[in-house]
């Protein structure tokens, strides 16, 4: 029985991409697990999961890919951490047009500098910036190059905004929100996320956790 390879795990809503890692530890009682790419525990989506310890050497591949998500924001509002988890603020501000929003999206497709939020993962000196933001600790970020090669408006029923974005790895949903928001003059935060690409590999692929069990895992194994 195949016990190694690639698992593209659905991830739900309310746990933490080391949650997903846990219970796959649970269901196939191999220790050596990990993931490509963080997931917010509010965000959903396709999660790559390495099982084997030759398997999970080998998810440097996908971190690097590009992403794809379907994100929807909520306008006329602002957010400290930049979505629907932090400390939410209404902002009085102009109902954006469709045809305003659609400028808007065009101006952030390319290559643009973006500080990443400082309710991140993202380490500072060996200390993970949501740390720090907690302790009240505020940091002066440098902005990094990232290319947000498409934004597609799929949904506009204000307050909300539904859009599919194509961009770089390193890419943050939650401060494109933040910087639209911004640019629209009305504010706007992360409501939802879903990740539906990393590279070539799609959601279509992948499974529902609870659909996992001791004996079918083996059978949802890939080798990319």
């Amino acid at each position: 029985m195949k016990d190694s390879g690639f698992i593209l795990i659905n991830k739900p809503a309310g746990i933490t991409s080391h949650d997903v890692v846990d219970r796959l530890r649970k269901i196939t009682k191999v220790k050596k697990i990990g993931h490509a790419g963080t997931l917010d525990p509010f965000a959903t989506g396709l999660l790559i999961c390495g099982i084997g310890r030759e398997t999970t050497k080998r998810l440097d591949i996908f971190l690097k890919q590009d992403k794809e998500y379907v994100a929807q924001l909520k306008l006329g509002f602002i957010s400290d951490t930049y979505d629907r988890e932090g400390k939410i603020e209404e902002k009085k501000g102009k109902k954006p047009s469709l045809p305003e929003i659609n400028k808007a999206v065009d101006g952030f497709e390319g290559e643009t500098e973006q500080k990443p939020p400082m309710f991140s993962a993202k380490k500072i000196k060996g200390k993970k910036l949501y740390q720090l933001a907690r302790k009240g600790i505020e940091i002066e970020l440098k902005p990094h190059k990232v290319v947000i090669k498409k934004i597609e408006v799929l949904n506009y029923n204000y307050p909300v905004l539904e859009i599919k974005v194509s961009c770089s790895s390193g890419t943050y949903i939650r401060s494109l929100a933040n910087d639209m928001g911004e640019k629209l003059k009305c504010g706007a935060y992360l409501q939802e996320l879903c990740r539906t690409k990393i590279g070539q590999v799609s959601l279509e692929q992948a499974v529902k956790l609870s659909a996992l069990t001791p004996e079918n895992w083996p059978n949802l194994l890939f080798d990319f």
